[in-house]
């Protein structure tokens, strides 16, 4: 899909115009090379400059950078996500065609080409079950990694069946994570909507979720596992699956 160049150039438009309009330019410049998790370092080194450069415009310390430097810090972030996969591309893209402030939330989203068995899947995130599925023979056909707190705080309930891509067997995985009580209390306010329900909550980032958690899955019968894998190696374990 980002092979398409108005694709890529939309959305440089974007944020660049973001970038412009701010009255804090730096911040927001900040904002998207921390959004494509790009280190000043390695931004640096490819704007030709150095990283205390990059510093000095994101604190305010110079002035706003011209529109040829803005042009070419945009270009570059694009450049360096789409050699990484372009999968934050893709998920901003759908964002910004939607309007919907769900994919605000989103860090990863994907169904997998074959359905993979619960314990697999497990064994694939270096997770603990701390509520068994109800049956066996659970497959999982997919998964949506997203920002628990962005969720909770800026996503409206009702746009909370986007979790489920285009299938429910999926799982639902929950980043930033504190005592692992919120995202199973939102997925019950959403179930006040809908009967539908993730084939299992990952909990990312804790030991144990708190009672309260583990007793809301309990009784809506969602099956419960927690990873502390990094967001990174997450990802990239669960990109292998086919």
């Amino acid at each position: 899909m980002y092979e398409s160049k108005s694709i890529v150039d939309d959305i440089a438009k974007f944020i660049a115009g973001e970038i412009v309009i701010s009255n804090q330019p730096g911040k927001v410049m900040k904002k998207w090379r921390e959004f494509f998790e790009i280190t000043q370092v390695e931004l640096a080194a490819r704007l030709g400059t150095t990283p205390s450069v990059i510093s000095d415009y994101e604190s305010g310390r110079r002035k706003s950078p011209g529109s040829q430097f803005i042009k070419k810090f945009v270009y570059t972030l694009l450049s360096i996500e789409l050699e990484r996969g372009g999968h934050k591309l893709e998920l901003l893209y759908r964002q910004l065609q939607s309007g919907d402030k769900f994919w605000i939330a989103i860090i990863d989203i994907r169904d997998f080409e074959q359905p993979v068995p619960f314990d697999e899947f497990v064994r694939i995130i270096s997770g603990i079950v701390i509520v068994e599925p109800q049956s066996k023979y659970l497959d999982i056909h997919g998964y949506t990694i997203v920002d628990s707190l962005k969720l909770v705080l800026e996503v409206p309930a009702y746009e909370y069946f986007k979790l489920y891509g285009s299938t429910t067997q999926r799982a639902a995985i929950f980043a930033n994570v504190k005592y692992g009580r919120s995202p199973l209390v939102a997925l019950k306010v959403f179930s006040a909507f809908t009967p539908i329900r993730p084939a299992v909550v990952v909990l990312h980032g804790i030991e144990k979720p708190d009672y309260l958690g583990v007793e809301i899955a309990k009784r809506e019968k969602i099956p419960l596992v927690v990873t502390n894998l990094s967001i990174e190696n997450l990802i990239k374990n669960l990109r292998k699956i086919r």
